[in-house]
């Protein structure tokens, strides 16, 4: 059976179980949970599972039975420690129909998972995560795979290098870096560090961090021994006490509904706030706060990629000092303009922002920085015309070139490419990085219009980014 097929089999029995109540990432949760088992059992002298959770046992059981066992089992692997305490913890049953579970434990029971490559159990486990990310409502969180695979190739992270993502979620910054990593030839040194020591990753939600944990597991990273340096915990409020050679992130989009950071020691003392003396400035901003973190969390000459939406250019006020201190302090040299209708959620408009940490110096430390604007007159949706790698190429061509060269020009004025000094940009009110130059055609070329649904998506894309950019600059007032 093909992957896709495979995948599609699987998923297609979640529309049964929502009768019940079961949503989408209950049950890629329960799926998680049932993988490993069925994985455990096709490798026992890999794995060494206690007693209670043979597979065969669980296959037969029916009913009442079932239920109990299925409940044992979870609660047994939650307190035996190491990388299944981590994705154990706390586990529950959630499909109190004992046929459907029945059911769809001999699903998972028709295949054989580690006949497979890591490629191909990894690349089934990513297609459910997606699939979970479109139709559960999670999809702005959920990164396009191309726009990881276009950074990775830009960053090159390197075999002995650590790589930190503050809002893993998935983990799919990670498992992009470590295909890169291993299309290298690689020293058994550089393959042990890869598979324990290089990823680092904070997540705040239990559920997510365990899909993280069994996705890298899935994917060779980790044993039953020693896991991956996941975190449960909001990384804002995690003291960076060892700093990394790379940070790729998309972090959450929106107002900090709970404590906020600030650098003020007596704002600290109060309800609501908690300090961080490392960050330049008091921000609600969630993607503010998260760029000063992931500042922090850099090593001199470390370098980051960091998604983030149209307002971050913009936005005044604390926005306005951290874009300054981008330039005038850390080495941002190059922004990519993502097209609108990648993420599976509305009115998402977003960018990557690419930056250096660099000795501190008064003077800036680079006079310039690389726009290419790959959204004006771009057309994409998530399912009918996905974003592809193919169609990021020609970016990751320019930030590339080792002598860079813009593409935009006198003779060119449709060039994607363009440089701007720092001295134009500062002089820019706000230090705003919402740049664009390209002429928007769609609106003046009548016989080349998109199609009517993905204009009517593109309008419906552009009002609701409005919107979202008008409630996050109230939200910044307030």
């Amino acid at each position: 059976m093909t992957t896709n097929n495979l995948v599609q089999k699987i998923w297609s029995f979640c529309d049964t179980l929502r009768d019940d109540g079961l949503g989408y990432n209950d049950y890629l949760e329960q799926l998680t949970y049932l993988l490993f088992l069925k994985m455990a059992d096709e490798n026992t002298s890999k794995y060494s599972l206690p007693a209670i959770c043979d597979w065969h046992n669980l296959v037969v059981y029916k009913g009442g039975e079932l239920l109990d066992q299925y409940e044992k089992i979870l609660k047994t692997l939650a307190e035996t420690g190491g990388m299944l305490k981590k994705i154990f913890s706390g586990a529950q049953n959630k499909i109190h129909d004992s046929a459907k579970l029945h059911k769809l434990i001999n699903l998972i029971d028709e295949e054989n998972w580690t006949s497979t490559g890591y490629d191909i159990k990894g690349e089934i486990y990513e297609s459910l995560l997606q699939k979970n990310a479109e139709n559960s409502g999670a999809g702005q969180y959920f990164t396009p795979r191309s726009v990881i695979q276009a950074i990775i190739e830009c960053v090159q992270p390197q075999p002995l290098e650590t790589i930190a993502d503050p809002s893993c979620g998935t983990g799919g910054f990670f498992l992009g870096a470590l295909d890169f990593l291993n299309r290298q030839e690689l020293t058994q040194d550089e393959h042990d560090f890869i598979k324990f020591d290089a990823f680092h990753g904070w997540e705040i939600e239990k559920a997510t961090a365990r899909l993280c944990l069994m996705n890298l597991y899935l994917h060779g990273v980790g044993d039953l021994k020693k896991t991956p340096d996941i975190q449960v915990t909001d990384s804002l409020k995690s003291k960076v006490e060892k700093k990394v050679k790379i940070v790729l992130a998309n972090p959450p989009f929106g107002k900090s509904s709970s404590d906020i950071p600030t650098n003020d020691v007596k704002l600290a003392e109060k309800e609501g706030y908690f300090l961080r003396e490392d960050f330049w400035i008091t921000t609600s901003n969630k993607q503010l706060a998260f760029l000063q973190h992931i500042i922090s969390m850099l090593s001199e000459e470390g370098r980051a990629a960091v998604v983030l939406p149209d307002n971050v250019l913009f936005e005044g006020g604390a926005g306005e000092i951290i874009r300054r201190k981008l330039i005038e302090e850390v080495h941002l040299h190059t922004i990519l303009r993502l097209p609108t209708g990648i993420f599976y959620a509305q009115g998402v408009n977003a960018n990557v922002l690419f930056f250096d940490k660099v000795k501190p110096t008064k003077e800036p430390n680079r006079d310039e920085i690389w726009f290419y604007d790959y959204r004006t007159n771009v057309h994409h949706t998530p399912k009918k015309n996905p974003l592809s790698f193919e169609s990021l190429l020609p970016f990751v061509e320019c930030y590339k070139q080792t002598k860079r060269k813009e593409t935009w020009g006198n003779n060119n004025q449709e060039g994607r490419w363009r440089r701007f000094t720092h001295a134009e940009i500062l002089a820019r009110d706000k230090v705003n990085l919402d740049i664009s130059w390209l002429r928007d055609t769609k609106s003046i070329d009548l016989d080349n219009l998109p199609e009517p649904d993905v204009l009517i998506s593109e309008i419906i894309d552009n009002l609701e980014s409005v919107l979202l950019n008008l409630k996050n600059v109230k939200d910044s007032i307030s």
